[in-house]
């Protein structure tokens, strides 16, 4: 028994599929045809026998045992697309724990969408290297990889090192920090969490910049170029494999892209994990869009958006320090700050008032109040938000509500500098026409300039959901105060946009 068991480990550290059978055999079926081929290439980006002979052809998966000639260029980044409760995740803390008994000098960084999550990923390889047997016949990691050890009194959940190291493992949630750490494997886990996530733009962009300003900065040094792998249920076309599609970065990664149904065959990817008549439950009670994301790789893509992520200019607020060391005088000319407000008229109404500071074909949207609050508290908000950035006007709508908003704070900072106007044109035109100015000359602040939920996350996460159709319905407040304010700027200050 003795004897078969060594043979057992000696095939476990050779073939991560073995291993992976061999920790979990109850999961990791030879029947289940899909997962063994996600350990397969795993193991094969590991070693380095992913290849192919220039940049424009297709990636190459070489035999076991078999190296790349001189001139093949090694795959370096695998991205994996899978359903929700697939083996996703699983397999990836058993690749972890797999390549630390490769070679215990490995520094793995993780991220997923919250710091809890990240710290189970990280708990579950920790505890997998760490497990004791309960009985002779049983196997553990200790028996195929007896020199692996976690480093005494060095077994947190979120960061951890094994003996002979000073750093092994760090999981972080998106957004989290992970400075001076660096790494020879980085790993993205499902970055967004949920559909509500998914649609919401500007939680796009944020993790988009974590991962491309903060993650991908972490490289051990004497490590050289890292493997990066991103694992996920695809969920927008804006999210970070989406992105990634559309640069020509693409050509560097190996991409594995599962389906939970093929319509070809019509076969589903594991029945065993996922029936037809489960899968068919799902679609009957899913929103289409979220149920093809998730099950069929269909990423979401909110078709027909006016201004979509691309298309609007993003400052930080140290950019406006720079503008004025050019140019001091520029901001004692008056009117140097414009805003305008459009008052709530109904109950989910928000009323908006986007404040711009002007600059010759700039205009730098530095603050909104954006809120459903009622007026006792909004006028308060909004007379702060003038004498706080020394508004010179505030164009204000006196339809319906307007009105009395318009007097009432003339009463609190003076009638010149409160403004009314009766918009009479359709509300849709008026933000078609008013679509070229704030996209050539507006500039809105970079995500990490803003906390998310904030009323500015807010305010562009329903600027950038408009439909160019004018389909949004109740969902045009920050739109239409944007046009209104790129009117106003054009009629006050013409010959700053010439």
């Amino acid at each position: 028994m003795k004897i078969k068991k060594i043979a057992r480990a000696e095939i476990a550290r050779r073939s991560f599929w073995d291993y992976c059978k061999y920790m979990a055999p109850d999961y990791y079926r030879e029947e289940r045809h899909y997962l063994k081929n996600v350990c397969q290439v795993l193991q094969a980006l590991y070693q380095g026998r992913i290849v192919k002979d220039s940049l424009d052809a297709e990636w190459v998966v070489l035999p076991l045992g078999e190296k790349p000639i001189a001139g093949q260029l090694i795959c370096k980044k695998l991205m994996l697309n899978m359903p929700p409760q697939h083996g996703k995740t699983r397999t990836l803390v058993l690749f972890n724990s797999w390549i630390f008994g490769q070679n215990h000098l490995e520094k793995v960084i993780t991220g997923s969408y919250n710091d809890t999550v990240a710290s189970d990923f990280s708990r579950y390889t920790r505890d997998r290297i760490s497990e004791r047997p309960v009985n002779d016949e049983e196997m553990v990691y200790s028996d195929i990889f007896p020199g692996t050890r976690i480093k005494q009194g060095n077994a947190g959940f979120e960061k951890w090192a094994l003996e002979g190291s000073h750093f092994s493992y760090l999981g972080t949630g998106v957004g989290g920090s992970v400075t001076s750490k660096g790494a020879s494997v980085l790993i993205i886990d499902d970055p967004v969490k949920s559909a509500e996530d998914a649609l919401n733009i500007n939680n796009l962009d944020r993790i988009w910049l974590w991962y491309t300003s903060t993650f991908l900065s972490r490289v051990s040094a004497d490590q050289g170029e890292p493997i990066e792998i991103i694992c996920m249920t695809r969920w927008s076309k804006l999210d970070i494999c989406g992105r990634i599609e559309d640069t020509a970065e693409i050509k560097e990664w190996y991409r594995i892209c599962m389906k939970a149904y093929d319509e070809v065959t019509d076969t589903m990817l594991c029945d065993s994990m996922l029936s037809k008549k489960r899968f068919n439950d799902l679609r009957l009670k899913m929103h289409p869009v979220i149920f093809n994301a998730n099950y069929q790789q269909q990423a979401m893509e909110l078709e027909g958006r006016l201004f979509k992520t691309g298309d609007l200019k993003r400052f930080k607020m140290s950019d406006i320090d720079r503008e004025l060391n050019k140019d001091k005088e520029w901001l004692k000319q008056d009117p140097a700050v414009l805003a305008y407000t459009d008052v709530a008229d109904e109950g989910d109404d928000y009323l908006a008032m986007p404040i711009s500071k002007i600059w010759p074909q700039r205009v730098y949207i530095t603050e909104v109040i954006f809120t459903q609050d009622n007026i006792d508290i909004t006028m308060p908000m909004v007379v702060e938000a003038m004498k706080r950035n020394l508004v010179k006007y505030n164009r204000v709508e006196s339809n319906s509500q307007g009105a009395g908003f318009i007097r009432d704070l003339r009463k609190e900072v003076g009638v010149a500098k409160v403004l009314k106007v009766n918009n009479t044109a359709q509300k849709h035109t008026r933000i078609l026409l008013e679509y070229g100015f704030i996209k050539e000359y507006c500039y809105f602040l970079d995500p990490s300039e803003y906390l998310p939920g904030s009323p500015y996350d807010k305010f562009m996460n329903q600027l950038q959901s408009y439909m160019k159709d004018g389909s949004s319905k109740q969902h045009d407040d920050a739109p239409d105060s944007m046009s209104g304010l790129s009117k106003f700027i054009q009629g006050f200050l013409p010959h700053l946009f010439t």
